[in-house]
């Protein structure tokens, strides 16, 4: 991940769960799906992967488990970083639609 944004898929679907509190791995992936309407399902190679490379850069933490939490379970908190990036591709998102919007290639939502 040598450019922090625009965010990989993966990348902006975690940190969206992680906008709501911690999560552990498969909560973050049930957060992803029910998110996505199913749109995207993160494997455990992509999300463990994608989990691995986000805190080497900073983007999220791990924290302690919470105390009645099955302490096996690892645990992620999004960093101040990792919620700046996130609002900023929101915004970058965000105009690119209004664009399209504007370019007649999607309908305005109601």
């Amino acid at each position: 991940m040598p450019s922090i944004t625009p965010l990989r898929p993966p990348v902006l679907h975690i940190l969206l769960a992680l906008s709501q509190g911690d999560l552990h791995g498969l909560g973050i992936a049930e957060s992803v799906e029910e998110t996505s309407e199913g749109a995207m399902s993160l494997g455990p190679g992509t999300l463990y992967r994608s989990l691995k490379e986000m805190c080497q850069h900073g983007l999220i933490t791990e924290v302690d488990s919470p105390t009645d939490a099955d302490p096996r379970r690892r645990y992620y908190r999004s960093t101040d970083l990792g919620r700046a990036c996130l609002a900023d591709e929101i915004r970058r998102l965000d105009h690119i639609v209004n664009v399209a919007r504007a370019r007649q290639v999607v309908e305005p939502t109601s």
